[in-house]
């Protein structure tokens, strides 16, 4: 009944937010969220609680201060992802201005493929729409399957209608078709900054230890494909901005597992930079650090959780592909 009840009230936002005026649903975002932040659920103390790792030096009223900002952009998010399918190409395209985008311009005219890799900032479908539709280039992506099966064909339906190759979470079928995709000088998309299964990279992130997901440094070394991070952000102006971060490099070492290690920790690096610029379009209202996991550690299995639109705790929404065998994995309730 929870499932079914959580597909429907997706497929309500997707069906009644789209058809609402701009100014409206973005006023409508801005009331669910300060709704969510008053409730001081779970989900909006576990992002105060990862935001005072960011803004160490913040007190109590900053941090309250940040987690509202923090929702407000989450509902922005949402909004704009139930009304994107309706945007125009022209909007799409005015709707995201990246800086440093030669990055990614030159690494696809190279033709050895191009892997971004980037944190749960700001709208990255909607970047991920901008590169379908301004650069006029399609990719390749992956998506946890979900539960009911209806809200992942509906997730899936979503982002293909968007112009992206949607692959589930299989493990090594994911990973092949990928090195397939960027052998042929294609581009692979993957939000990456949290994997707290065992089969995650340590790196340091804020001074503290945490697991991000080591497929986007062993497809670049498997494949020879560019790696590069990406941050988004947004301002006062209804128009997203990111950077396409400098290539990950692969270590001049005969040792892969060090090659890995070094290239997620460069990855974890470039998101603290775009994370510490604008900590309130970090959406992380789930457990990241290891030294938050409870004391048995992180469940081996089973789907993620995310927080719906409201903060609380619902299946896996939009925004949050694993790459291939090193997903979002562990559950955390709102």
């Amino acid at each position: 009944m929870r499932e079914r009840v959580t597909d429907a009230l997706y497929g309500l936002g997707w069906s009644a937010v789209k058809t609402l005026p701009e100014p409206a649903a973005r006023a409508l975002g801005r009331t669910v969220a300060d709704a969510a932040w008053r409730r001081r659920g779970k989900g909006v103390l576990r992002l105060e609680a990862n935001l005072a790792r960011v803004v160490p030096d913040a007190g109590p009223q900053r941090l309250r201060e940040l987690s509202r900002a923090g929702m407000r952009s989450y509902l922005r998010y949402w909004m704009e992802s139930f009304r994107l399918p309706a945007w125009s190409r022209e909007r799409v395209r005015g709707g995201f201005d990246p800086a440093d985008v030669h990055y990614l311009v030159d690494g696809l005219a190279a033709g050895n493929g191009v892997i971004l890799a980037l944190p749960h900032m700001a709208n990255w479908d909607l970047a991920g729409a901008w590169v379908t539709t301004r650069l006029e280039t399609p990719f390749t992506t992956v998506a946890e399957v979900l539960k009911p099966e209806s809200l992942y064909r509906r997730f899936v339906a979503y982002r293909e209608g968007l112009g992206m190759e949607v692959l589930p979470h299989t493990g090594a079928a994911a990973f092949g078709t990928l090195a397939r995709r960027l052998r042929a000088g294609g581009l692979v998309c993957l939000v990456a900054e949290r994997d707290l299964s065992a089969k995650g990279v340590e790196v340091d992130f804020f001074g503290e230890r945490t697991r991000m997901p080591a497929g986007p440094a062993l497809l670049a070394q498997q494949t020879g494909a560019l790696l590069l991070p990406v941050t988004l952000w947004y301002d006062d102006s209804p128009v997203m901005k990111g950077r396409v971060h400098p290539p990950v490099e692969v270590p001049a070492t005969d040792d892969r597992a060090a090659r890995t290690r070094l290239m997620t920790q460069a990855l974890a690096d470039a998101y603290a930079s775009g994370i510490a610029a604008h900590p309130e379009d970090w959406h992380m209202l789930q457990r990241l650090w290891l030294a938050d996991l409870p004391p048995r550690g992180p469940a081996a299995g089973g789907t993620p959780a995310v927080q719906g639109p409201d903060g609380s705790a619902g299946a896996e929404g939009p925004g949050l592909p694993g790459t291939a065998g090193t997903g979002s994995s562990g559950t955390e309730t709102a």
